[in-house]
C-alpha cells in the first residue's frame, strides 16, 4: 500500500501542462482516450447531475474545426490580421488528440450553479491527471474560441459554455517546470473571527 501511495503522490507531484503547439505523436489511442474520459468523469458531483459533457474532435474533423474558427473570426473580428487567422488554423490542428469540455449545468436545480461549475473544473483536472498517468501530456487552453458565440453554438446547447479545449499528445521537448506558489502565502489557519 505504501508503494502505491508513494507512486500516486509522485504522479500528482510531477503533472505538468504541455504547450499544444509543441505536442507530437503519439497521442492516446481510442482505448486510452476512453480510459482518460472515464477517469475524468469520476469527479465530485453534488446531486449526481453530470453537469458537463466531453466532446472528442477526431483527427479527421480538425480541418472542419479550423473552418469553424475562420468563420467565427470573419463575423466577430473581420479586420483581424492574417496572423490571427493562421493562429486559428494552428489552434484547430495542433496536438494529436483534442477533447472539448462543456460546462452543462442543470438550470433551476436545487444544487447551486457554482457547485455544478466547480464539478466541471474537477472533470478538467481529472482529465489532465489521467492523461499524465498514461504517459502523455495535456494542455487546457481557453482563449477567444472558448468565448466565441459561434464556436460555442457548435459544441453547446443553450445555457452551456465551453470550459476549455484539452489537447493531448506526447511532449515534443522536455517540459519546463513553472513557478509554484509559496505555500505560506496561500495556506492559512482559520482561528475564529477573522479571515486568517
Amino acid at each position: 500500500m505504501l508503494n502505491d501511495r508513494s507512486s500516486t503522490l509522485a504522479l500528482l507531484a510531477t503533472r505538468r501542462s504541455g504547450k499544444p503547439r509543441e505536442m507530437v505523436a503519439p497521442g492516446p489511442d481510442a482505448v486510452e482516450l476512453d480510459t482518460i474520459l472515464a477517469i475524468a468523469a469520476r469527479t465530485p458531483d453534488h446531486g449526481k447531475l453530470f453537469p458537463w459533457r466531453m466532446v472528442v474532435v477526431p483527427a479527421d474533423h480538425r480541418d472542419a474545426l479550423g473552418r469553424l474558427l475562420l468563420d467565427a473570426l470573419a463575423v466577430e473580428d473581420p479586420d483581424c490580421l492574417a496572423a490571427k487567422r493562421d493562429a486559428a488554423i494552428e489552434f484547430a490542428t495542433q496536438a494529436p488528440a483534442l477533447v472539448v469540455l462543456v460546462s452543462a449545468p442543470v438550470v433551476g436545480h436545487k444544487i447551486p450553479l457554482w457547485e455544478q461549475e466547480l464539478s466541471s473544473g474537477a472533470v478538467a483536472m481529472n482529465l489532465l491527471t489521467a492523461t499524465h498517468a498514461l504517459g502523455f501530456v495535456g494542455g487546457w487552453i481557453t482563449g477567444w474560441p472558448t468565448y466565441s458565440e459561434i464556436v460555442r453554438a457548435a459544441f453547446c446547447e443553450p445555457g452551456q459554455r465551453i470550459a476549455g479545449f484539452f489537447f493531448l499528445g506526447s511532449p515534443g521537448r522536455p517540459l519546463e517546470e513553472r513557478p509554484r506558489p509559496d505555500m505560506g502565502r496561500i495556506v492559512s489557519i482559520w482561528t475564529g473571527g477573522d479571515k486568517g
